[in-house]
């Protein structure tokens, strides 16, 4: 089951500061990195990381560079500035705020079944 949508929209600031700020990237790699962290379950597209990137680094979030490595193409690395990590501390506040509130929702309850038309049984 992929993750939908709009988890994966409200999602997506956090994870691409969380990702920088274990060190720089270019964009290809930022896309295998949140694949490999959610065992394939994000399904990311360029059309959704670069305009990202992009609004980041309006923002102060983000710095980006060129560079080349030899016998490759020049590729956009991104780096997480200091602005972009407070905001990150202010996201993953926010974040264990509603990963906590979904424990406590959650908390001892058996997993619901869906039934075969889609609906909770």
């Amino acid at each position: 089951m992929k993750v939908t949508k709009d988890l994966v929209a409200a999602s997506a600031t956090p994870m691409v500061l969380g990702i920088l700020a274990e060190g720089e990237s270019y964009g290809y790699a930022i896309l295998r990195r949140i694949n490999e962290l959610s065992g394939g379950e994000l399904e990311w597209t360029e059309g959704l990381l670069y305009p990202l990137l992009h609004r980041l680094e309006r923002l102060g979030h983000l710095e980006s560079s060129w560079q080349s490595v030899a016998g490759e193409r020049k590729r956009k690395y991104y780096r997480v500035t200091d602005r972009g990590l407070a905001e990150l501390a202010e996201q993953r506040r926010q974040w264990d705020t509603v990963v906590g509130a979904l424990r406590e929702i959650w908390h001892d309850r058996t997993p619901l079944a869906v039934n075969g038309l889609g609906g909770l049984a």
